[in-house]
């Protein structure tokens, strides 16, 4: 066969089996999803489950971590959900407050591009109007949201008994992975598999550590400055920062939206300004070198595309997990010779091995 036509069939193959592996994690998703959740968090509560262990039997240490989860997870639930109601009882000073920036904005848009009035009521009319209907659609629509509530539950308690059954049997799991390889090579690949694990439960904590910085940070400065729901944009904002750059520019966006709808004033903005400049540069030049320091530096275009990946595959759950898994990847692939190249392309490495490129 000659080089062409090798090229030729190695390129067919590559594009069918990605195209079968990227539809089989999408049909997948029910039972991967909840699954690879479990696995993060748990990766993210083993040092407390160690911890524990050395008081009292590993069972019961994996039951306190995996309890201890769920009433952190309970009470971040609580606190997003008492932030909303929060929002939606203010929506009508919202509103009232919004509505002359609009017709502002809508003036500016009549003035200087070719849209008119009646283009702008022609696009909002339609047949339907959203989340009104006839009685029967309602009670469909109530089925339908008390179906997805059970859904939500029965994933959301399922993660945290594989979380359970994860941190008890960590030790079958790894040797089911080692026992995979020859025996002179058994020893380096339990290291390996020791040492990627502790670097990405260093990582998981130092960024979750770091999020829990930046958002008191943001918590305080947009406090001051006035903004309304300041706790739920601040908690948002942190969790943005997993996206390197693009991260920090919807969160700030984010947070300027909220403040300029709600309160209008000049004051607030400059706060706000002040606020991410100074959380981005403590972020930047003492928290994150401190905290995490060169656990794993992922490359930011990678990290974006990732995330688009991410949220096309699974949705939102995709864009959450998209991270972590590439963390996860890019510390296993650099701890792995074979697989170093994949570990420069996704970190910020500055220089690969010289054994690895000689070009």
């Amino acid at each position: 066969m000659s080089q062409g036509k090798k090229i030729l069939l190695y390129s067919a193959s590559l594009f069918v089996g990605l195209f079968f592996l990227f539809t089989g994690v999408v049909e997948a998703k029910g039972f991967l999803a909840p699954l690879v959740t479990a696995i993060i968090l748990a990766l993210l509560a083993l040092p407390l489950s160690k911890f524990l262990e050395k008081a009292i039997a590993r069972g019961f240490a994996s039951f306190l971590t995996t309890f201890v989860l769920l009433l952190f997870s309970l009470g971040f639930i609580w606190l997003i959900s008492l932030q909303i109601r929060s929002f939606i009882d203010d929506w009508p000073e919202i509103k009232e407050a919004m509505t002359p920036k609009l017709e502002d904005f809508k003036s500016y848009i009549f003035e200087h591009t070719p849209l008119t009035e009646d283009d702008l009521n022609k696009s909002m009319e339609g047949d339907a109007v959203p989340f009104l209907g006839s009685a029967g659609e309602t009670g469909t629509m109530a089925l339908g949201f008390f179906n997805k509530t059970l859904s939500f539950l029965g994933t959301y308690f399922l993660i945290f008994i594989y979380i359970f059954f994860l941190l008890n049997y960590r030790t079958k799991f790894k040797n089911f992975i080692v026992m995979f390889f020859q025996e002179k090579k058994k020893k380096e690949v339990k290291e390996v598999v020791d040492k990627s694990g502790t670097v990405v439960q260093q990582y998981l904590v130092g960024r979750l550590l770091l999020m829990l910085f930046l958002a008191t940070l943001y918590s305080i400065g947009l406090g001051i400055s006035g903004v309304d729901n300041f706790i739920i944009v601040s908690i948002i904002a942190a969790l943005l920062t997993l996206i390197p750059v693009l991260g920090n520019i919807v969160g700030f966006t984010l947070a300027m939206a909220f403040s300029y709808l709600s309160t209008g004033e000049t004051a607030a903005l400059i706060g706000i300004i002040i606020t991410f400049s100074c959380a981005q540069l403590l972020e930047n030049y003492v928290l994150q070198p401190f905290i995490i320091g060169d656990k794993v530096n992922m490359h930011p275009f990678l990290v974006i595309l990732v995330v688009i990946l991410g949220g096309l595959l699974w949705g939102a759950i995709g864009m959450i997990l998209a991270i972590p898994i590439m963390a996860i990847l890019t510390i296993i692939f650099l701890h792995v010779p074979a697989l170093y190249p994949f570990g420069y392309l996704f970190s910020n490495k500055g220089k690969p091995k010289k054994s690895e490129n000689k070009a």
